[in-house]
């Protein structure tokens, strides 16, 4: 599982451009930036909005194209293409703000779900999108407090 964040307009939280986003319906030139990314086809499987709202993009069980040029050691061999058997979930969030009780909550939920169907995903192959790509991304970032969410994904 690969937590990422993200937000659209970078910075800004609330709007439906992720939604589109992922949905290949991001306006161009609603923002200077969506210019530089709206040819992207790019999914992820879930997205945990602010207040701790899920909405899912992909199955858990379907690829997704949310890690890019990636590489994960699992223990016993180095792995790549990460799309082709990681669950990709994204934090309405950036690398900077606080993450809110909502989403850790919220993730913690699914993840208990995950853990208990997919027998392979244990919390050891929980990581973060800057580990699995770590010269191309940073996130969730400094602002995901991974203590947090180990102590939320205790609790029932």
């Amino acid at each position: 599982m690969v937590l990422h964040s993200i937000s659209l307009p970078p910075g800004e939280f609330g709007g439906p451009e992720i939604e589109q986003f992922f949905t290949n319906r991001l306006d161009p030139d609603a923002h200077p930036y969506f210019a530089t990314i709206a040819h992207l086809q790019v999914s992820a499987h879930l997205l945990i909005r602010r207040n701790g709202e899920c909405v899912q993009f992909v199955p858990f069980d379907r690829r997704a194209w949310h890690a890019g040029r990636s590489r994960w050691f699992d223990g016993e061999r180095e792995r790549s293409e990460l799309n082709d058997f990681s669950i990709g979930i994204e934090l309405e969030g950036d690398e900077i703000s606080p993450y809110r009780d909502a989403q850790y909550c919220a993730l913690a939920r699914v993840t208990r779900e995950l853990l208990a169907h997919y027998p392979k995903l244990v919390q050891e192959r929980i990581t973060s999108h800057a580990k699995i790509a770590p010269m191309r991304k940073t996130d969730p970032g400094p602002a995901f407090d991974w203590a947090y969410f180990r102590r939320c994904l205790g609790k029932k």
